[in-house]
């Protein structure tokens, strides 16, 4: 039987959650996990500061829709103040988690002493957490990396202060600051991280493949699993997940339930953002959800040309219908063998 987990008074219904990914993940996208079983979803990192002044992009982050809910919108910054603000702004938004970002390494980031920077000063770290704490009832979460060595202390460390001020689980991706993603994440801090808290602590790192998941949950405790990458070129993998913790065989995904929620996610994206802008961005964003499949380098060819909803449901549709073709003539050959 799947496992609910609780995020403060937040019951999710199966322990898979949909990591938050820059460019990626917004409401269409989002959704998508949400109809392939995905427990919760998580928004892009939003930065406090930009929504504090009021930037219209970055509020524009901030869209949700019900159909996705339970929503986590995950901010950035490090003025415990502002985050603070930004923090209730996203409550009252509708915002049913509220995450702080302490593991985004990328350089910009980390020189502005945003994400995996506020792993270093772990006073001014309790201050931000307390900060904010105080001003939401909202469940609070963090996610982080190991931090700046490979030992995991500098999570451990700061996975009992998060607890103390009252933040309602954690996130842990096992790669140091340096390794961005790079090598293998370190599951044992995962670990180690289970053993020194009480609070939900959620695994992240390495799941590419639905039994990964549940590798992650036998050699960590860990009481929910975080997917990112293998996310995005396999949005079927949360019920997949859930098929295998229930003890029954990861479904395959037919052609036709393939394409439609391709289909789906194209009438969602032009809905959301317009014809124009969304025609550009299912020229790269259609490539990720046929990685592997027949013909996809034909495929991705073809998608760079997309300038209207009609004209990328006509490609999507004749290149599963090709597809189909394909797989037909396969069967058809091995049955005359």
């Amino acid at each position: 039987m799947t496992r609910q987990i609780n995020i403060g008074p937040v019951t999710l219904e199966n322990p898979t959650i949909l990591a938050p990914m820059a460019g990626i993940t917004d409401v269409p996208f989002r959704r998508m996990a949400r109809e392939n079983g995905c427990a919760l979803v998580c928004s892009e990192m939003i930065s406090a500061n930009g929504m504090i002044y009021g930037q219209e992009k970055t509020l524009a982050y901030l869209t949700m829709s019900d159909s996705e809910k339970p929503v986590s919108i995950q901010i950035f910054g490090k003025d415990p103040a502002i985050m603070a603000d930004a923090a209730a702004m996203a409550a009252g938004r509708g915002a049913d988690i509220i995450d702080i970002n302490f593991g985004c390494s990328v350089r910009k980031i980390l020189k502005n002493g945003y994400g995996a920077a506020l792993m270093k000063d772990l006073s001014a770290a309790t201050i931000l957490l307390e900060t904010v704490r105080s001003a939401v009832s909202t469940p609070l979460t963090i996610k982080m990396r190991s931090g700046f060595d490979a030992s995991g202390e500098d999570a451990v460390a700061l996975a009992r202060i998060a607890e103390d001020c009252g933040v309602d689980a954690v996130a842990i991706h096992p790669r140091t600051v340096s390794q961005l993603f790079r090598g293998r994440a370190d599951w044992s801090v995962i670990t180690a991280v289970k053993k020194a808290i009480s609070i939900p602590v959620i695994g992240n790192g390495d799941i590419v493949q639905p039994e990964d998941a549940l590798d992650m949950i036998e050699k960590t405790g860990c009481d929910a699993v975080m997917i990112g990458r293998g996310a995005v070129s396999n949005p079927w993998i949360f019920q997949q997940v859930t098929a295998l913790l229930k003890s029954r065989p990861a479904p395959d995904i037919h052609l036709e339930e393939r394409c439609n929620m391709i289909l789906r996610y194209v009438k969602d994206a032009m809905e959301a953002y317009g014809e124009t802008r969304a025609a550009r961005m299912m020229r790269s964003r259609l490539g990720w959800l046929v990685k592997g499949m027949p013909h996809a380098a034909r495929f991705r060819e073809d998608i760079k040309q997309i300038e209207t909803h009609s004209q990328a449901t006509e490609i999507v549709s004749e290149y599963f219908t090709r597809i189909g073709k394909h797989m037909e003539n396969e069967r058809g050959a091995i049955h005359a063998v």
